[in-house]
């Protein structure tokens, strides 16, 4: 899975894989605009790998789509009622507003996500996503308003799923786009043991 966009001031980018030997992911994101000069960015992993946990984070990438323009902790709710039954999923989402230059976080389980810069000693982590416990579709905590920050020109959302390792954040080569950031994070820090995805999300300054 590889694709790639713009929204307003964010270039964004999202590589992917299944787990070798699977064709179909568990691990789905979002990109998409919101009406009010906003952009909702997302990684949902649903738990395990195969068609089953792809199901699940299908269905839950379409009940965000269709609601896009709800707060990001009502999006969650809505993800829960809809993913009752499913084999559940752990997600993050990320929501940027234009205007303000505002970024919220909302997530439950293990969709790692920070918000990093360049600095003189390589990557500065400005903000994470507190993460809840817990699982959509079968067992979450009540969602609390979310924190936010300011984001910055050359400021990159980073969000990526348990197949990602961990130390993804140590060699980030700021001066590619996020493309290709997002490509590397996959080739280099992706487990053999399980679907792997990473989107990043560049603010490139004034949208044109």
């Amino acid at each position: 899975m590889h694709e790639n966009g713009r929204l307003g001031p964010l270039e964004w980018a999202i590589a992917g894989r299944p787990i070798p030997g699977e064709h179909l992911s568990g691990d789905q994101p979002i990109a998409v605009g919101i009406d009010d000069g906003a952009a909702l960015f997302g990684v949902i992993d649903g738990l395990g790998h195969g068609p089953a946990a792809a199901t699940a984070a299908q269905r839950a990438v379409d009940t965000l789509k269709h609601a896009r323009n709800e707060r990001l902790d009502v999006l969650v709710q809505l993800c829960h009622r809809v993913l009752a039954g499913s084999r559940g999923a752990a997600m993050t989402l990320a929501r940027v507003d234009f205007g303000t230059g505002k970024l919220a976080w909302a997530g439950v389980g293990n969709v790692a996500a920070n918000l990093v810069a360049k600095d003189a000693t390589g990557v500065h982590v400005r903000s994470s996503a507190r993460l809840a416990a817990g699982i959509v579709g079968y067992r979450i905590p009540e969602i609390r308003p979310v924190q936010s920050v300011s984001m910055r020109a050359g400021d990159l959302i980073v969000m990526a799923t348990d197949g990602i390792t961990e130390d993804h954040l140590d060699h980030i080569d700021f001066a590619g786009s996020a493309t290709v950031i997002a490509e590397e994070i996959l080739g280099k820090h992706a487990k053999q043991t399980d679907d792997a995805l990473v989107l990043t999300a560049r603010h490139r300054g004034a949208s044109t």
